[in-house]
């Protein structure tokens, strides 16, 4: 039987980011994925135009209604948008007693278009609220920033970052270091305990899309709810993503050019 992976996120119509694509990777790697939409987001690759969220009973029901049918083997958050979003989403897995269930949370806050996907009010309470939950926490350079307050350019401050967080939540966290733009992409593994596990795949220049922290989040999900452990979940992820955007898929339209990840590439 595929394990049930739960992905918390917000909706993404170009379905390159977003529940669209952790659906996507959650199929492409064995499992059987389903949703509790936290926001309805009007946007492309490079820009977000609007951003509606849903109410937070209806949230709760989704996820209520979810464990009440399924096995979950896994949860992913994604987007979570507010406080109010937040306060809801750990209390009705209080509710669904989900303390067990492995939990990946990737710490939406700024999309690759500079975009704020976050109210400021509500970092705080992913601190207090989910930090704790969580087997893993998935920060990329702009939301380590806006964790720690310090801006990381290099893999030596990536280390020195993951240290910080890991040690003062008391979780392993996936320092995301795509951004760096270097010849290697480097993602750092680092345990509450201070160990570090560093992963790497060639850089792939030239493609310029959206969903990639979602995809990564969402594989690593899935690794864990079909009974990996975290470093061969990470390790597997990575691959996967390298391989999405490596095979990458382009459109033009009006002298424009739009990328998506290919989410089913071999």
């Amino acid at each position: 039987m595929l394990p049930v992976i739960l992905t918390i996120a917000g909706s993404d119509n170009s379905a390159g980011a977003g529940a669209q694509a952790d659906l996507k990777t959650i199929s492409a790697l064995g499992a059987y994925g389903v949703t509790a939409i936290t926001c309805v987001v009007a946007e492309v690759p490079g820009k977000v135009s609007a951003i509606h969220p849903i109410p937070a009973e209806i949230i709760a029901e989704q996820v209520r209604l979810i464990f009440g049918a399924f096995p979950v083997a896994a949860i992913k958050t994604g987007m979570l948008h507010s406080s109010a979003i937040i306060e809801s989403v750990t209390a009705v897995l209080d509710e669904c007693d989900a303390r067990k269930t492995p939990l990946v949370v990737d710490p939406v806050m700024v999309a690759t278009s500079g975009d704020a996907l976050l109210l400021a009010d509500a970092v705080a309470l992913y601190r207090e609220n989910i930090f704790p939950r969580a087997t893993l926490v998935t920060p990329n350079l702009d939301e380590v920033r806006v964790l720690t307050g310090k801006f990381v350019t290099s893999v030596a401050e990536m280390r020195e970052a993951g240290r910080e967080l890991a040690a003062e939540h008391r979780c392993a966290f996936l320092i995301k270091g795509g951004h760096l733009r270097e010849s290697v992409s480097t993602d750092l593994l680092v345990t509450p305990e201070g160990e570090i596990v560093e992963f790497t795949a060639p850089f792939i220049p030239g493609v310029s899309t959206h969903g990639t922290g979602c995809t990564l989040s969402a594989a690593v999900t899935t690794g864990l709810g079909r009974g990996l452990g975290l470093r061969e979940a990470v390790g597997e992820a990575k691959q996967y993503v390298h391989r999405a955007i490596a095979a990458s898929l382009r459109w033009e339209k009006d002298g424009h050019a739009t990328n998506a990840l290919h989410h089913f590439a071999r």
